[in-house]
């Protein structure tokens, strides 16, 4: 199970895969568990094999801001607090129940002491960045919804509307529109 996982972030010999596999460690996460709360420090990236997770803060008492969704199949982790080694900003939550993968800052920073081959594990961070950075650039709702239809399907089944409206950045109306739109051929 492990060696597929680590395999899809580059090459390494089975006894690096050994390795990691002493390092990572997988666990149970309830629904509206918390991986990571907002003034905690990140101190793990994690893999999703079952179950769904959101990233958010509290806008208000019934609204939230969500930055990142993450379904199975998925490396996932707080990429700015994890890097800066600083508070996070954001709550990261089971919003259902999941099994994750995880291993820790400092098992990574171990492996990478044991074997280079380990420093590939950044293409999970370089993936982390470019999502943050996904919907900062100036897409159209279309375009953004389009996207997740085409990049991330599994999304639209796992949270509801509301929720990606507004991790797209968009009203729950808007994206009715839009999915109208699309189901009505008006959209390509």
């Amino acid at each position: 199970m492990y060696s597929d996982i680590l395999r899809a972030t580059g090459n390494y010999l089975d006894h690096e895969v050994l390795l990691f596999e002493k390092q990572a460690r997988v666990r149970q996460v309830g629904k509206h568990e918390f991986l990571l709360r907002k003034g905690e420090v990140a101190r793990s990236l994690y893999y999703l094999l079952e179950g769904a997770v959101q990233q958010y803060d509290i806008v208000s008492e019934s609204e939230h801001n969500v930055i990142n969704l993450h379904v199975a199949g998925e490396w996932f982790l707080n990429y700015e607090s994890l890097i800066t080694q600083r508070p996070s900003t954001v709550f990261m939550e089971a919003f259902a129940d999941s099994r994750i993968m995880e291993i820790s800052l400092e098992a990574v920073h171990h492996l990478t002491g044991r074997s280079t081959a380990f420093l590939q594990l950044n293409r999970v961070l370089e993936g982390a960045f470019k999502r943050m950075q996904f919907f900062d650039q100036s897409m159209t709702p279309t375009e953004k919804y389009l996207s997740v239809l085409n990049h991330s399907p599994q999304l639209i089944h796992a949270f509801p509307l509301k929720i990606i409206a507004s991790y797209l950045k968009v009203t729950p109306e808007t994206l009715s529109r839009v999915r109208n739109a699309i189901a009505n051929g008006a959209v390509s």
